[in-house]
């Protein structure tokens, strides 16, 4: 399996920057991704690219021989000069030749992609926001990722990362798309790609919580009115029950109330003789 990859991938630089610490568990705050060179038959085809903490910092436009940066503002900070990335490319496209020489042209198994969408931030109706469409388990890094609105193509608006690798070799990619959620749009995002049969297609459309019905309004407000009212006729009965008789207890008197408004039937337990005198003297003072 290593061996496949490495036809279609070639050579895969990877340098890690750390923080500097001693012993033989290395903790790291940070990951930087620094170098990361793809080159591949199918095309032919390449990628350059440089990352922090999983996040994309720019890559390298083979064709037109030029830095991209995905925030364009890091450009006033710093450079990068896109020759070196063309040498790695180079280098990498010699080492792939001589990969498929020695292992008779055997092909790369082209794995499933797992595909996700969600929105950048909570959806509110009609307010700007951005899907993402995540791309994951990319084996060999060659797909096309589209989205489409109601079942048709949209091209403004979409962006996308590169190839981003991952630790068992394989690579995940980003898909953006800005819009303005309304209730009745749907969105796909279509991935096409060697490991799927057919296109994949990740359905998307906003949530809206169903609004409570009148009747459930009413319901609901009928229930609470009948639950206070019954506990103002208990209350009432109970305080004048006590007025007029300071030395029944309370226990008794609870259930003699209960008993008016037909709420228990059946033989009653009394509590023990000494609950009943200690509730008494509530009433009586003493």
């Amino acid at each position: 399996m290593i061996l496949n990859r490495a036809l279609i991938l070639g050579t895969l630089t990877l340098t890690t920057m750390m923080s500097a610490c001693g012993g033989e568990d290395i903790l790291a705050d940070h990951l930087g991704s620094y170098g990361t060179n793809v080159y591949q038959s199918y095309g032919p085809s390449g990628q350059f690219t440089h990352e922090f903490d999983g996040d994309e910092e720019f890559y390298v436009d083979l064709e037109k021989k030029e830095t991209v940066w995905w925030l364009p503002m890091f450009s006033k900070f710093t450079s990068f000069d896109p020759q070196g990335a063309l040498r790695n490319i180079a280098t990498s496209k010699y080492n792939l030749d001589i990969l498929i020489k020695l292992s008779n042209s055997t092909a790369a198994t082209n794995e499933v992609p797992e595909v996700t969408v969600f929105p950048k931030s909570p959806v509110m109706l009609g307010q700007p926001n951005t899907l993402i469409c995540l791309v994951d388990n990319i084996f060999p890094p060659v797909i096309n990722v589209t989205w489409l609105k109601d079942g048709h193509s949209v091209t403004e608006g979409v962006s996308e990362t590169s190839f981003l690798p991952k630790n068992d070799h394989s690579f995940f990619k980003m898909s953006y798309l800005t819009f303005f959620p309304y209730a009745d749009d749907i969105y796909d995002c279509k991935v096409e790609h060697w490991g799927l049969d057919e296109p994949l297609l990740k359905h998307w459309e906003p949530e809206i919580p169903t609004p409570v019905s009148e009747l459930t309004e009413t319901v609901v407000c009928t229930l609470g009115l009948a639950m206070g009212l019954v506990d103002i006729v208990v209350g009432s009965i109970l305080i004048s029950r006590g007025l007029r008789s300071g030395t029944l207890p309370i226990y008794k008197r609870s259930v003699d109330v209960l008993d008016d408004l037909g709420l228990i039937s059946g033989p009653v337990h009394h509590i023990p003789s000494l609950l009943q005198r200690s509730s008494s003297h509530l009433f009586s003072g003493t």
